[in-house]
């Protein structure tokens, strides 16, 4: 199983690889295909230049060609995927059931989460494509005898995934979208999808938990002239929130860590 494990985070590093490469592309007009280059002198890498995180431990962070420095979303982007990859192979096995499928199924979903998680960091929006996307995959897996809640009736994932998604819609309908996005409605549909009721529940309290105290920490930062962009960070700055709900989904789902356990744990 280890030597799975290991095959499952090298084959994380190649996709995640690829994941950047979307990213970056994404909505610019330009395909998938072509030679990558050097953001600053448009130097087109070679094939040793392109080896996932190790190229850019040799490179020491710089382009070979003009020293630049290489942004550090490409080793964090590889790293996370890797991480995730072994995370899902880990859960297939420990489920016992169609652990093919079961892992592929949560390797396409943690590919679309890296992605959305990243160009919502970048641009502070959640592309329609990418959400749709992940509710699809969420709402098949819901169906799956792998899932959370198995053996549930046919319309609990919809069911959930309504559910889920509804604070965030209100919050964006009497708000005029002042306050939530409504990509993170649909975000939070494909979550209630995959996590059931409860699970779900648990996944949008822990992104408010962890949200707000990032939040908090970079407002804190931001008062020590450690700036966010080009000023600092007020309480009526706009922080993306798609990140912390996929940390939320993340941790109950891998670390089947929800708020009734932790309380449970308190109390």
């Amino acid at each position: 199983m280890s030597l799975f494990l290991i095959f499952a985070f090298l084959f994380g590093l190649l996709i995640g690889s690829f994941l950047n490469v979307v990213v970056l592309r994404f909505r610019t007009g330009r395909g998938l295909g072509g030679r990558s280059s050097c953001g600053s002198c448009r130097h087109v890498l070679r094939w040793f230049e392109l080896i996932p995180l190790f190229s850019f431990l040799f490179q020491r962070g710089r382009c070979r060609a003009c020293c630049a420095h290489i942004s550090w979303q490409y080793p964090i982007v590889e790293i996370l995927t890797g991480i995730l990859f072994t995370l899902a192979l880990s859960k297939a096995f420990s489920a016992g059931i169609l652990i093919p499928l079961h892992a592929l199924h949560l390797a396409f979903i943690m590919s679309i989460l890296v992605v959305i998680t990243v160009y919502d960091i970048r641009h502070t929006i959640i592309p329609d494509s990418l959400v749709y996307t992940f509710a699809a995959l969420a709402l098949s897996y819901g169906f799956m005898p792998y899932a959370i809640i198995p053996y549930a009736p046919w319309w609990y994932p919809f069911v959930s995934g309504l559910i889920a998604a509804f604070p965030f819609a209100f919050l964006w309908f009497v708000s005029g979208g002042r306050w939530m996005g409504f990509g993170d409605a649909k975000l939070s549909l494909g979550i209630g999808f995959m996590l059931g009721i409860l699970g779900s529940i648990s996944a949008l309290i822990w992104a408010f938990w962890s949200g707000a105290l990032v939040s908090l920490a970079l407002i804190i930062l931001s008062k020590t002239r450690l700036r966010w962009g080009s000023s600092g960070l007020t309480m009526k700055s706009e922080v993306p929130f798609a990140p912390f709900l996929i940390l939320g989904l993340l941790i109950v789902l891998f670390g089947s860590i929800d708020i009734l356990t932790l309380i449970g744990y308190i109390s």
